[in-house]
């Protein structure tokens, strides 16, 4: 391996966070199959088969996250929250936010392409790194380093990734066998601009209340309330309420 490259995959390493992992692996979890064909004489391997355990390392990472951050999740929510958050969308947000495309090795075709940005190209890169890592590194090192990278697609509480109204459905279904109703308690605003103040109510109690532009966004805030005080308020709901 040239100095340069070797110093350009040491630069990256630290901004990994990951200093002890092998560069040679670091490279060749970004080396495209297009350069390794075009490159035989460096006898590269491409990062393919890095991106196939990468993959399953994600998964398992992000399973065991979610398992343990959200008790109350059934399974088929923990398969819904888990593909969102490894979602292509979301790995090539992390492969962007890490600069995998600045170290990319292309062929001739795929860099004349674009393909430094390319988000398919993005994706697999970032998941060869993780695979990598875990490599290089074992298990815990790579759990850590893989949450702080995803931390921003973990922490997404908008109502797409959480959907609170669900959660909280199914709280107080388990709890009393009842369900939850909500009441539009004020509309305010432009028509092009309105907002929407909401209440979740439980056998006629109020358990929250939330504002949003959209009578969908202001229940799912509504929701989350109500779940925050269901928690903090043992007993709040049961089978006598």
């Amino acid at each position: 391996m040239k100095e340069g490259r070797k110093g350009q995959l040491e630069e990256l390493a630290e901004r990994l966070g990951a200093t002890e992992v092998s560069i040679d692996l670091l490279n060749t979890a970004l080396t495209h199959t297009s350069y390794a064909n075009e490159n035989p004489a460096e006898g590269l391997e491409s990062n393919q088969r890095l991106e196939f355990l990468g993959d399953a390392v994600l998964g398992m990472v992000v399973g065991d996250y979610l398992y343990r951050a959200y008790p109350d999740y059934p399974e088929g929510e923990l398969t819904r929250q888990r593909a969102l958050v490894v979602c292509a969308a979301s790995l090539v947000e992390a492969a962007r936010r890490l600069e995998l495309g600045r170290y990319l090795q292309l062929g001739r075709g795929e860099e004349q392409g674009g393909g430094r940005e390319r988000a398919s190209l993005l994706a697999d890169a970032f998941e060869a790194v993780v695979g990598a890592i875990y490599l290089s590194l074992g298990w815990e090192e790579v759990y850590e380093r893989v949450i702080g990278y995803l931390q921003f697609a973990l922490d997404s509480d908008s109502g797409r990734r959480v959907d609170y109204k669900t959660r909280l459905q199914e709280m107080i279904q388990r709890q009393t066998g009842q369900g939850v109703s909500y009441r539009v308690l004020q509309e305010h605003g432009p028509d092009h601009c309105k907002q929407f103040l909401v209440g979740v109510y439980f056998s006629g109690r109020e358990l929250g209340r939330g504002e949003g532009g959209s009578k969908k966004e202001a229940e799912q805030k509504a929701a989350r309330l109500a779940i925050e005080k269901i928690d903090s308020q043992p007993g709040l709901v049961s089978f006598h309420s």
